[in-house]
């Protein structure tokens, strides 16, 4: 697992497929904050914390997962409006299963149209593919908005670490909106990702300068410090405490 990519606050929804010949093509989504210990409890069965309707009909392959959401919350609202979209009141444009039409399939159906629709399209999310068959065969079923990337490879979640408060490095005079020029309080304010950025603002500021149309979430903008192109989820998982690293690897990078 040395190549897999590491992510901090993870929270995703996934997608198991059946390898067992007797129940070949059967899904299940689910949610996780921990993708490589929920595969293992789904193969080892529900006395081991797998769901039931996984249990005895394995082994299970993960395939597909979407993560980047913000909470728990969030997460489990798009596993349930997945995992049902002919009751979801944001999915009645999606039409039923054919008779003809494998399970599978339509669930890439679904997830594509759940991606393209309010409140989901505005997130920060990323579609990864965990098998890279099923990636070569199935990766243009899924089409989700320009600014989510689609990759492939194995993940780990990590939790958040601890790090110095940045803050008490700075003088006092630092201490104000880089946007409105006013004072700035902790709780308040948001930095840009890059580590040699200088920019400190509030929360409301930069959203509204991101801001493109009436939506108050925001997608991605242009940081005014230094111009590097980023997305909105990003600066908010940059300060809940993400990213904690990234400043050795800008200094290894430079």
């Amino acid at each position: 697992m040395d190549d897999a990519e590491v992510v901090e606050h993870f929270y995703g929804v996934y997608l198991l497929y059946s390898m067992n010949p007797k129940y070949k093509g059967r899904t299940y989504i689910g949610y996780t904050v921990d993708p490589r210990r929920r595969i293992k409890q789904h193969n080892a069965g529900k006395d081991q914390g797998g769901a039931w309707k996984t249990s005895n009909r394995g082994p299970w392959n993960m395939v597909l997962i979407i993560h980047g959401f913000p909470n728990s919350t969030s997460a489990l609202r798009f596993e349930w409006a997945w995992q049902h979209p002919q009751v979801s009141r944001r999915l009645k444009h999606v039409p039923k299963k054919k008779s003809n039409q494998k399970v599978f399939d339509y669930c890439l159906l679904v997830a594509s149209e759940m991606l393209n629709v309010g409140p989901w399209r505005r997130l920060p999310l990323t579609i990864r593919w965990l098998d890279y068959d099923f990636f070569q065969q199935y990766s243009s079923h899924v089409s989700p908005p320009m600014h989510m990337p689609v990759c492939c490879g194995k993940v780990v979640s990590q939790k958040i670490k601890k790090s110095n408060d940045i803050l008490q490095m700075l003088d006092e005079s630092s201490l104000l909106c880089s946007i409105c020029n006013s004072f700035l309080e902790d709780e308040d304010s948001v930095r840009c990702i890059k580590s040699t950025c200088s920019l400190m603002a509030h929360l409301i500021c930069l959203a509204q300068l991101f801001s493109k149309d009436s939506m108050i979430l925001p997608i991605e903008g242009t940081c005014p410090s230094c111009n590097t192109n980023i997305l909105w989820g990003d600066l908010i998982r940059k300060k809940i405490g993400c990213y904690g690293d990234l400043q050795e690897d800008d200094n290894d990078s430079a």
